[in-house]
């Protein structure tokens, strides 16, 4: 039979090394999606600088995003790491235009 105190009496457990990752809890693995909502304050000018501004995107695709906007009431506009929407987002909304981020 096993002498169960001669285990516990020998050399001490090695304790095996364990990485803890403390983040903000907005990285993911999955892309999240920045999602504006059309409303009837801002005009096209308004949302298509926005846009240029947030995504860095020429004035031809602030103009079809915008008119996406307008027709479907919503558009997806930036795809991309949370960090990332957050700071779209964040810029759209510097002229209260309404926005969402979506996982």
């Amino acid at each position: 039979m096993l002498n169960t105190h001669a285990i516990f009496m020998g050399a001490p457990l090695e304790t095996p090394d364990i990485e803890t990752e403390v983040t903000d809890g907005t990285a993911t693995d999955m892309p999240s999606k920045v999602i504006l909502f059309n409303d009837n304050v801002h005009t096209f000018e308004d949302v298509i600088g926005q846009l240029q501004k947030a995504i860095s995107c020429s004035r031809d695709k602030g103009e079809a995003l915008a008119w996406e906007v307008h027709t479907r009431g919503r558009a997806c506009v930036y795809t991309g790491e949370m960090n990332e929407c957050l700071r779209v987002s964040g810029i759209l909304e510097e002229i209260a235009l309404h926005t969402q981020i979506e996982m």
